[in-house]
């Protein structure tokens, strides 16, 4: 790590009357780089004792939307935040102290529970938490910095009340077609001239597919509906007309990806039409497709996402995708709603309430009597990412205060024998397997044809969760990493039997504004290493069935609804394709049968992440 101080006198008003402050400049290097300074150097006027306020209140400058993490050193350990900012402008954040002390107590799943959305930054709370009242210094700290990214400090100060989230600098950051002005970008005249080029050059690629999408070649039972077999020791969908089949799938093909523009003044040189904003969600991406498309750009995208998907050997339509993609001639894949997530403790329902079940019984009849003929659909996710492992004492306690409900009267009964942690905990779990349950069966009452492929889990659910999951007919996961770590795919495989399929992965790589996402590649000809090695040692375990990448097109740059602002995109904000990207899609791709039958070792590459 290296580092510059360089001084300058702020007229600043300090939170404890200290007018003076310095800026400090760090710059980043290495493969994990920390700096630290002690409060006195920050501001002679901060204590040790927070306990008396509500916020802390940063200016900084970063030149990287790179994610730091903030971490505040106390007498009895670390309290973190992830933090991903508008890169090369000041910022002011005023972060609430609760995020420091106590876990999320809202959300439903894993991205609701830990992302926050600012005005000019987003937050991850990452934890560990804790009381502060002991606090000795501040410091940053960022894994594989990319490119010596610089942090520039300029005033820290404690606030009761908070004086807002904002930019500083009163210049446009974002301009008309929805790019980050201080980076790399282009002029409407070159996006279209790579749209005319991408619709001349455009064509379906040979990977050996049927029309589902199966590998022509091969030959098994066929049911007119996707199901799975396990042949020769290897785990494989098997398509309507009973060929083999691997899923190579991309979540969010969307038509909008909106950004928030309330509290953001200046932040944009210009705004969508009123008629692509829903409230203070406006997407770029639509207005791109506006232009692209004229007047019938609801009826062309979809047309061309199609195309796309022929061209890169990607044979389904993944989660979180319009329904106007179900009827493309691709297999698809439907996340269940309407399940209770949304109003229960971080995602687990009141299951034992009289009327839940009922309520879950209309909400799969409702999405599944549709669809139980169509030999296009994969199957049904029952949830994404529950939050659940690993916050089970937090979900007993939030039980145990709320409002007088029917499962807080069975954890009640429950831990009257004895209130124990581990009590506790398995009353959790007794409640996800009664969750569990009752979707599974209204899915197999109302749909028997499709196929149920689980509940995505992130993290690492606990052998009772895992024991439960018995019920699917596909186990599956997201799994953010170079590649599925081997020994937990095995460690599922066995205690599940089940075939297994990946529903989220990605690798970005910091740049135009936008963050890496959770894991990074050096360069954007990287991506397209990283998505071989993921895919290809993905496809080399027996069980695994497919992997779906996260997602379509870039998130917006300066964050979709929760803040998230990553650069993982096959197609970026004005609809142009990654190129570097899709040379590693279009080559895994190819080889997939061959890796997955063990005839072809996996790639060995692994992408350049510094």
């Amino acid at each position: 790590m290296s580092q510059t101080l360089a001084v300058c006198l702020l007229a600043m008003q300090g939170a404890m009357g200290f007018a003076a402050a310095e800026t400090r400049t760090v710059t980043l290097e290495g493969a994990s780089a920390e700096q630290k300074w002690a409060l006195k150097d920050l501001n002679p006027g901060l204590r040790a004792d927070w306990s008396g306020f509500d916020y802390l209140v940063l200016e900084f400058r970063a030149s990287s939307p790179q994610r730091f993490q903030l971490r505040l050193y106390t007498t009895d350990g670390n309290r973190n935040a992830g933090i991903n900012p508008f890169p090369g402008t000041w910022i002011r954040a005023a972060l609430p102290l609760s995020i420091f002390t106590q876990q999320s107590r809202s959300g439903s799943d894993m991205a609701s529970v830990s992302n926050r959305s600012r005005p000019s930054y987003y937050l991850n709370l990452n934890g560990p938490y804790g009381p502060l009242t002991s606090v000795e210094a501040i410091g940053i700290a960022m894994q594989v910095p990319l490119g010596k990214p610089t942090f520039e400090l300029r005033s820290v100060r404690l606030a009761k009340e908070s004086p807002g989230d904002a930019v500083l600098e009163p210049k446009p950051l974002v301009d008309e077609l929805g790019q980050w002005i201080h980076a790399e970008h282009r002029t409407l005249d070159q996006v279209k001239r790579e749209w005319a080029r991408e619709d001349q050059s455009l064509r379906a690629g040979d990977f050996g597919y049927c029309r589902y999408g199966g590998f022509a070649a091969t030959k098994a039972k066929a049911t007119g509906f996707f199901r799975v077999e396990k042949v020769d020791g290897k785990w494989w969908f098997v398509d309507p007309d009973g060929h083999l089949f691997y899923s190579t799938g991309v979540d969010c093909v969307r038509s909008e990806m909106g950004t928030r523009t309330e509290g953001r003044d200046g932040v944009y040189m210009a705004l969508p039409p009123a008629e692509l904003q829903q409230g203070s969600m406006a997407s770029f991406y639509t207005w791109n497709l506006l232009r692209r498309f004229g007047a019938e750009w609801k009826n062309k995208w979809p047309d061309l996402a199609a195309r796309r998907m022929s061209a890169w050997g990607i044979n389904t339509v993944a989660n979180w995708s319009d329904p106007v993609m179900f009827g493309r001639q691709k297999a698809y894949v439907v996340q269940l709603s309407g399940l209770g997530m949304d109003v229960g403790w971080l995602g687990l329902p009141d299951v034992y309430a009289a009327g839940w079940a009922a309520r879950v019984d209309a909400a799969v009849a409702r999405q599944c009597d549709p669809r139980k003929e169509d030999p296009w659909l994969l199957g049904y996710f029952m949830a994404n990412e529950p939050p659940w492992p690993g916050r089970e004492q937090l979900i007993a306690d939030m039980i145990l205060k709320a409002p007088e409900t029917a499962t807080q009267r069975e954890l009640k009964a429950w831990l009257a024998e004895s209130d124990t942690a581990e009590r506790r905990k398995s009353f959790i779990e007794h409640a996800f397997e009664k969750y569990v349950d009752v979707i599974a069966g209204a899915m197999r009452k109302h749909d028997p044809n499709h196929l149920n492929l689980g509940m995505r889990f992130a993290g690492d659910p606990s052998p009772a969760m895992i024991q439960a999951s018995k019920k699917f007919d596909v186990y599956s996961l997201n799994a953010y990493d170079y590649a599925p770590n081997p020994a937990r795919l095995q460690r599922i495989s066995d205690a599940t039997g089940l075939p297994m399929l990946i529903g989220e992965f990605h690798i970005g790589t910091p740049g135009r504004g936008m963050a890496p996402g959770l894991r990074q590649a050096r360069s954007e000809a990287e991506r397209g290493v990283a998505y071989r090695y993921y895919v290809e040692n993905a496809a080399a375990f027996p069980a695994m069935t497919g992997t779906h990448w996260f997602q379509w097109l870039d998130e917006p740059v300066t964050g979709r609804m929760d803040g998230e602002n990553y650069n993982i995109g096959m197609v970026d904000v004005t609809d142009i394709p990654y190129p570097g990207l899709l040379e590693g899609v279009v080559a895994a791709h190819r080889r997939l049968f061959e890796v997955h039958s063990g005839k072809e070792p996996p790639s060995a590459r692994k992408p350049e992440a510094q």
